[in-house]
């Protein structure tokens, strides 16, 4: 996975040689900066444009060579954008404002609020190439509703990370799965060290009056929710020290609080779980739990009473971070012997009430939690194995056999006496970036789970699924051609039922060259209307809508 920073692969026909060698050695700059490749790049059998030529009109976020030319460097930015899926997995460069999208269908006239969504717009970085895409530049983008007109603003999250990789023309700082050439040295400062990467991909949320972009350290970014400007990253008024914290908190019903998962390396590794007070600033303990072997977890469950932690298999030998000079994940081994493993901690005074094994699984999701009959019920989106680490790599994504995508929902019955954890799927539909009718839901019983999915195993996600999960049962939305992003459940205002509300989802048209905000009516799940933007947005994480 390291190959993006040795450099690309060198083409075999001796005119895109001769091309790659102009355009990547020549004119790093042109490509990062939004040039695109060198006129000396492009195939001068090739037909041109007239006179006052220019960029490809259908793609204004990139500075490509002219329209129906092609460019011979084999880099991802410097390649005509796809035709298919693999056009989210391309740069976007451009920042925009646009006051008012065209609108088709009939708008709901109270939806009113701000769909903030967050994700990767930068896979590259001077001659470098991000591995994976858990690792390019955040991105924010902004659908405003307010009387009938929807806006849309996109803004690079102005992280050190991406400050420094500008300056610098290189990659910077560790990513997920992206590690700077260094020294034993480095490797072991780029794991203790005051400084990890602040780049905020994955996610966003309000803590008290500050909006913030959150990544998987604890570092989370604060915005301004109107104009998307980056404000610096949040400066709690605490002594947490921590080297990972989850970027998918979870807020309690009733009280506000926002939990956080987090993982603390060292001599003594630690798990641990945190709950901000009311005004966000200061993080007091709720339950710690010493590890030898760290699993990998990207979010965690919460009940009522209980928060659930999933041990998946895949665990980290602290001392390999430091000394195999591999990138953040790559030390993190499969080891289907050990079993999944969930830790059930009574948020009142953070004791481990049981610890409930089950077969090997692997997922970055939950779904929710809640309690019954001395159990805590938790459902989550599983995989067999963590193999999906590896295909969500950026090679992997733009080559002709992507990443399974989603998994399957499942529900593990967690005896609070202890004991094994019964586990059944709950539905036939695969299913990835769940989110349900948060607040009255979360933590309770509940009916509908919202998610992306495929329709046939090894595509890309081409679909959104809306799953009755006591029922097993699921309705789907699908459009030929287009490959929609997360839903956000937005409820009603005085909706009497769980799905009385609408969906929204950002889906990509690459054939249009563009993306929309898609809404649809929840309970029947059919579309009601439709914003488009004039550039395609490349594939997010997550989002939150804020009235």
């Amino acid at each position: 996975m390291r190959k993006g920073l040795s450099g690309p692969e060198l083409p075999r026909d001796p005119r895109s040689l001769v091309a790659f060698s102009v355009c990547c050695a020549s004119s790093m700059g042109a490509c990062d900066s939004g040039g695109g490749c060198p006129p000396q790049a492009v195939s001068s059998a090739a037909p041109r444009r007239g006179a006052g030529a220019g960029r490809s009109p259908a793609n204004p976020s990139r500075g490509l060579p002219l329209q129906n030319t092609p460019c011979l460097c084999p880099r991802p930015c410097c390649r005509p954008p796809m035709s298919d899926y693999r056009r989210g997995f391309e740069s976007l460069r451009q920042e925009l404002h646009e006051p008012s999208l065209p609108v088709e269908g009939e708008w709901p006239d109270w939806l009113e609020g701000t769909l903030i969504r967050n994700g990767p717009a930068q896979f590259e970085v001077g001659d470098e190439d991000y591995n994976h895409w858990f690792d390019g530049h955040a991105m924010l983008h902004a659908f405003r509703m307010r009387d009938g007109t929807v806006s849309y603003r996109n803004r690079f999250v102005r992280s050190q990370s991406r400050t420094e990789a500008l300056e610098q023309g290189r990659i910077a700082r560790s990513e997920f799965a992206t590690d700077p050439c260094m020294s034993l040295f480095g490797r072991v400062m780029s794991v203790f060290n005051p400084n990890p990467t602040d780049n905020a991909s994955i996610n966003v949320a309000r803590l008290d009056d500050q909006y913030v972009a959150l990544t998987a350290t604890p570092l989370p970014v604060a915005f301004d929710p109107e104009t998307l400007e980056t404000a610096g990253v949040v400066e709690y008024d605490d002594d947490v020290d921590v080297d990972m914290s989850t970027p998918h908190p979870q807020v309690e019903p009733g009280t506000g609080r926002m939990l956080f998962h987090t993982l603390s390396f060292g001599r003594q590794c630690q798990y641990g779980v945190y709950g901000t007070e009311a005004e966000g600033k200061t993080r007091r303990p709720v339950a710690t739990l010493d590890v030898d072997r760290p699993s990998y977890m990207h979010s965690f469950g919460m009940s009522e009473r209980y928060v659930i932690l999933s041990e998946w298999p895949l665990v980290v030998n602290p001392t390999d971070l430091l000394l195999r000079g591999r990138p953040f994940i790559e030390n993190f081994e499969w080891q289907p012997e050990r079993g999944t493993r969930f830790r059930v901690l009574r948020k009142a005074d953070g004791a481990e009430v049981a610890t409930c094994e089950a077969e090997a699984a692997f997922g970055f999701h939950h779904v929710n939690a809640f309690e019954r009959d001395g159990a805590v019920v938790c459902d989550v989106v599983t995989y067999p194995d963590a193999s999906v680490v590896e295909e969500l790599s950026l090679d992997r994504l733009r080559s002709d056999a992507p990443s399974r995508g989603s998994g399957h929902l499942r529900r593990y019955r967690l005896p609070l006496d202890g004991g094994a954890a019964a586990s059944t799927l709950r539905g036939e539909e695969r299913i990835e970036l769940p989110r349900i009718h948060d607040g009255p839901a979360t933590g309770r019983p509940y009916q509908y789970v919202y998610g992306v999915g495929t329709r046939a195993a090894g595509q890309f996600t081409d679909q959104l699924v809306k799953t009755d999960v006591p029922a097993g049962t699921a309705q789907t939305w699908h459009e030929e051609g287009t490959y929609p992003g997360e839903p956000v459940f937005v409820a009603a205002p005085d909706g009497a039922r769980e799905d009385d509300g609408v969906v929204l989802s950002v889906v990509l048209d690459p054939d249009a060259q563009q993306s929309f905000l898609l809404v649809l009516d929840a309970p029947s799940f059919t579309e009601r209307a439709r914003a488009a933007v004039p550039h395609p947005i490349p594939f997010g994480f997550h989002g939150q809508f804020f009235d």
